[in-house]
This record gives C-alpha cells, structure tokens and sequence, in this order.
C-alpha cells in the first residue's frame, strides 16, 4: 500500500504570509494540532504545530526546575506569560514553524511512512508529488489501513 491509497485529500494549510493567530483560529475551528505552511505554488516550504506555539510561548530565561519534587516555576508573575501569548498571535508563521520539513512522496509505502513516523517521533506527514502538497498522513491512518483488513 502506498501513500496516496491511504493519505487525506483535504490537507488544511496556512500560507507562508499568515500570522500566528490565523494558525490558531485553524487550528481551533478544524479541531487539528499541525498544517503545512504552502507557498502560493502549494509548495510545502514549512510545517507548524501545536509543539511550536507550547515552545514559543513557554520560553522564559528565569526558569527554575526542582528536580526533588518535579515541579517548575518562573520567577516573576504571570504578566510575562499574558503578554507572551498576545505577542505570538501576530508573528508571521515562519518565526516559529519548522523549516526542515518531514515529507514523502505519493508513492511511499506504508511500512516506509510507518518507520517515519515512529523514528522521528512525528504525527504527520505531508505527501507532495512533484514537490506540490497532496494530502497528510497521520499515525492514525497507518494504523486503520494496516489493520482494518484484519480484525
């Protein structure tokens, strides 16, 4: 089985011109967690995830770990946090998604997204044909087309 048997259609996508906070509303309004960040060509030129947005806005230098009891702090108040969140929301999109792109070809087999997926530690894949975005493929539609069939 290959990519293009098992991948959705309806990819949704942010451009390379949108901000944060048209990322978020996606996010929000179609329930998902990631999208690639296209081009005007629909050429996949980044990726951001909910990962990227929890990085940015967690960032703090006056962080403190106490490793006997597990908990983290931040010295200073909860302003810094508030104005972290409403600073991100109108970044441009490539400020913080992932430039370096995971992604496969139309033609790659399951056992091949599979292996992905698994070793970087991922949840989705983009799957281009001719450098274009045609679909995503997520660990759940590896797992429903390996083993539909079977059980």
């Amino acid at each position: 089985m290959k990519a293009h048997e098992i991948m959705i259609n309806q990819v949704y996508t942010v451009r390379e011109s949108d901000t944060v906070r048209v990322v978020i509303k996606k996010f929000i309004e179609h329930r998902i967690s990631g999208m690639p960040v296209v081009n005007d060509n629909n050429k996949i030129i980044a990726y951001i995830s909910d990962g990227d947005i929890m990085r940015y806005i967690g960032k703090h230098e006056n962080l403190v770990v106490d490793f006997f009891y597990y908990t983290a702090f931040i010295k200073g108040d909860a302003e810094e946090f508030e104005e972290r969140v409403q600073k991100i929301l109108d970044l441009s999109v490539l400020n913080i998604a992932q430039k370096k792109v995971i992604k496969v070809s139309q033609d790659a087999k399951i056992e091949d997204i599979a292996s992905i997926l698994a070793k970087k530690h991922i949840k989705k894949l983009p799957v281009e044909h001719n450098g274009i975005l045609v679909g995503i493929i997520s660990r759940g539609d590896v797992i429903r087309h390996s083993f539909e069939s079977i059980l």
